[in-house]
């Protein structure tokens, strides 16, 4: 049986090891305490779920309540999540969960500032693979917290056919025979083909069985070009070089999809704190 990666179980070890030599020095073993997580700045939420359970991985007796699901525009100061519970719980916790909050929110927030970017337009912002292994999972649901789309989760969710697999082939008429083939053996899958230039695009369009053609690294200009082909269903996706100050260009295109490999591998961490309050008796 295949065992699934658990980044929670693999932070939690690695930061803790064999024991927290502070807090179990000099933090008395009965102290209760409460635990205020809070923003230090304006964010988008994300990773509440992933911050709560390394406090219940932790200690199960620690109380967890989120003031701020996933989604939630907060600003400076608003508290996401409160934690109560032995203080040396709360404490061998703190840096793991802030890590998945704090990474998270970034990549909500940034995310947020694309889809706020193209204003009105119907392009939808979506993720890529560009993610940090083993957090896939996490980073793509901060997205959706963010208001993106996600695409593909990885190989085995749908068909991507880029610049090095049409290399492997010996031309156009084989291509065109192997979607018809993959379309018989598989006619619920999603096909996308990647497209360097217009003349790729054009030939695309031309074949039976791809629903989105990708069209890498054009220009806006170049775009408008390409969508001009549309044929039956056909959805076009931009990517490559796009920017928070240029994405709302590409959305003017009439673009159906834009793809930023930044959302997940380029957003900056959200400054997120906890601040702990001991509990009398």
């Amino acid at each position: 049986m295949t065992q699934h990666y658990d980044p929670i179980a693999a932070a939690l070890k690695e930061d803790i090891g064999a024991g927290d030599i502070t807090t179990d020095f000099f933090v008395p073993e009965t102290l209760h305490a409460t635990g205020r997580i809070a923003a230090r700045e304006n964010a988008i939420i994300a990773g509440t779920g992933a911050a709560a359970e390394v406090f219940r991985r932790l200690d199960s007796a620690i109380d967890i309540q989120i003031l701020h699901p996933d989604g939630d525009d907060v600003v400076a100061g608003d508290i996401i999540i409160e934690v109560r519970g032995l203080a040396r719980s709360i404490l061998k916790a703190e840096r793991v969960a802030l890590n998945f909050l704090q990474h998270l929110c970034g990549i909500a927030t940034f995310t947020r500032q694309f889809v706020d970017a193209i204003g009105n337009h119907a392009a939808k912002i979506l993720d890529t693979r560009k993610t940090t292994p083993g957090l896939r999972a996490l980073e793509k649901a901060a997205v959706v917290a963010g208001g993106g789309v996600n695409h593909r989760f990885g190989l085995y969710d749908m068909v991507l056919i880029k610049d090095n697999h049409l290399a492997t082939l010996g031309g156009l008429s084989i291509f065109a025979d192997r979607i018809q083939q993959l379309r018989q053996e598989r006619p619920d899958i999603r096909i996308e083909v990647e497209a360097d230039d217009l003349e790729q695009a054009r030939n695309f369009t031309e074949i039976d069985g791809i629903d989105v053609i990708l069209l890498d690294n054009m220009t806006p200009a170049q775009i408008r070009e390409a969508i001009a082909l549309r044929r039956g269903n056909i959805q076009f996706e931009a990517s490559g070089g796009i920017t928070l100050k240029n994405v709302k260009r590409f959305a003017a295109t009439g673009v159906d999809y834009i793809s930023i490999g930044g959302l997940t591998n380029a957003a900056r961490a959200i400054d997120i704190g906890l601040d702990m309050t001991h509990v009398p008796g």
